[in-house]
């Protein structure tokens, strides 16, 4: 969200309180060899033509970022994003590249990665030294407007124990490099390593966040607000909570479904907020395990019960979530369309599950950059 960000926060509460945004993430491929190739940034500025401010490069050269702007509806977002990917894809084409959008590259020689050149980036590799090496990952980010941000932080406590069940739903990360990690979504143990990363703490008020928050940034564990890393926050910039847990989805239909789902918690959660319910607070040694199970087993295995650390099956927890957003999704007129997508992840599989049985069919990784570079614009 990035172009309309000041009609965010002009506009009426009324009018705004289900406004939407996505920020995805993608891998650039030389067509070839199927490899990441380190020419993101020729790609945005053909991409740029089209999207201006909302295409722009990430920290490596693989890394493409696009974003769409605010949307009312399932069916603005729909159209937002596939235009956003047919536009990336199309720069890609004619630089003679491809992209993907997986959380982790399948095929290519990634570490260390090759740094974009920013002043922030090299403050950041000052910072944070070796971690820079596994950061050619792709995440998919939602945001969802929360004008007040004392609620915006009590929201967060109550969409936290369910961030692993997000991540299990969009894994979409099985290899890494060449080889099968044996996880679905590698990306968030990559991810994990950095200081201010993962679920957030519970906090009790804006007071406490912002009070934490300083004490982050004196400790040098943060280089500015933007690298604040929890898998739900305030934005830094826009007012909006921003759920950034899962992986990048393969195809459009999958991130609209996840935006919908997260616009259902986001919903649900800010009417306990007003209700005077501040959140649950599960242990948070069980919270890690929840997204360790998460991570490793993907939709098709178990999970960890975040307040209890009883194995359950994923698609029992997924069911658990859908159920608990399902006013917020009748009310927007998305429950039929979360239904829907629910349905077809689960009888198709996440992109993990497609990503391996890509693999599968000839044993070859070069299948497997080619399905999701064919899954990219497709409507499946």
């Amino acid at each position: 969200m990035t172009a309309t960000a000041e009609s965010l926060r002009q506009a009426p509460r009324e009018a705004t309180a289900r406004l939407m945004g996505v920020e995805e993430e993608y891998l650039v491929v030389d067509p070839v060899t199927r490899a990441v190739a380190p020419r993101a940034a020729a790609v945005v500025g053909r991409a740029a033509a089209s999207l201006g401010e909302r295409v722009c490069t990430e920290i490596t050269q693989f890394q493409v970022e696009a974003k769409t702007i605010p949307c009312a509806s399932r069916a603005e977002l729909d159209a937002e994003l596939r235009r956003m990917r047919e536009v990336v894809a199309a720069a890609a084409r004619e630089e003679g590249l491809a992209v993907v959008a997986s959380g982790t590259p399948v095929i290519g020689d990634v570490v260390p990665p090759p740094i974009t050149e920013h002043p922030r980036y090299g403050v950041g590799i000052e910072n944070y030294r070796a971690l820079h090496d596994e950061q050619a990952i792709c995440a998919g980010h939602v945001h969802i407007h929360v004008p007040d941000r004392e609620q915006a932080v009590l929201v967060c406590n109550h969409v936290r124990p369910w961030l692993p069940v997000l991540l299990a739903l969009m894994a979409n990360s099985p290899f890494w490099s060449g080889r099968d990690t044996g996880y679905a979504g590698w990306r968030i143990l990559a991810w994990s390593k950095w200081p201010v990363a993962g679920p957030p703490p519970y906090f009790g008020s804006l007071e406490h966040f912002e009070r934490t928050v300083a004490a982050l940034t004196a400790s040098g564990a943060l280089v500015d607000p933007g690298t604040l890393f929890w898998d739900v926050r305030p934005s830094a910039r826009l007012p909006t909570v921003e759920v950034r847990v899962g992986d990048v989805p393969a195809s459009t239909r999958e991130s609209v479904f996840l935006a919908l789902v997260v616009r259902a918690l986001v919903t649900v959660s800010l009417r306990k907020v007003e209700d005077g319910d501040p959140g649950p607070e599960p242990p948070a040694e069980l919270l890690r395990v929840a997204y360790w199970r998460a991570a490793r087993d993907g939709l098709g295995g178990f999970g960890a019960d975040p307040f209890t650390g009883a194995p359950r099956p994923v698609a029992e927890l997924v069911e658990e979530l859908l159920d608990h957003v399902g006013p917020a999704l009748a009310a927007a007129g998305d429950l039929e369309a979360a239904d829907t997508g629910w349905r077809l992840l689960r009888e198709g599989g996440s992109g993990a599950d497609r990503q391996r049985a890509a693999h599968a069919r000839r044993g070859a990784l070069t299948d497997v950059v080619d399905d999701l570079a064919a899954r990219f614009t497709s409507c499946d």
